[in-house]
């Protein structure tokens, strides 16, 4: 007779090496942590909560270069792969087409969607470097705006595609 054991589960924390803009960081972090919580507990506070279900697309970063919800991703999962924040998308100091872009349009109001939605665009033009105004339009929908009617947005993109 044979006896049933229970599936080890693992409990508590661990260190969890990730490359996060270009750089080597360490997390603690448990079996379950998100990869939006492992982010914003090294102090980078771009990748925002928000729906907590991957719709709002408010917590968007690239994982080797494609934009992903970060709310849905396991940190653990994301070891050996490449994530960039809006934090990381330019050099210190400056701002990439797409940020410089949104702000010369006024494409934001409160602003709590703008790094999801320039993270999100960034991995758009780089696969679709010219898009026309209806794949941009459809590209920002998926990721959710409650200030704007998006129209601001989507010239934005547009202009940094040299498509307006």
């Amino acid at each position: 007779m044979t006896m049933a054991r229970e599936p080890a589960v693992w409990r508590g924390e661990f260190e969890l090496k990730l490359r996060i803009n270009s750089e080597e960081r360490v997390v603690r972090a448990e079996p379950g942590t998100l990869l939006l919580d492992a982010i914003r507990s090294l102090g980078l506070r771009g990748a925002r909560r928000g729906c907590e279900t991957g719709y709002c697309g408010a917590c968007t970063v690239h994982l080797d270069g494609r934009a992903v919800r970060s709310c849905l991703q396991l940190a653990v999962r994301v070891r050996g792969r490449t994530v960039t924040t809006i934090e990381g998308l330019c050099e210190p100091g400056s701002l990439h087409p797409l940020q410089r872009a949104f702000v010369e349009r006024g494409a934001m109001e409160c602003g709590y969607c703008i790094p999801g939605m320039i993270m999100l665009a960034a991995s758009f033009l780089a696969e679709r470097p010219r898009p026309s105004r209806d794949e941009v339009r459809r590209m920002l929908a998926s990721n959710l705006c409650r200030c704007t009617g998006y129209q601001k947005m989507v010239q934005a993109v547009l202009d940094v595609a040299g498509t307006s």
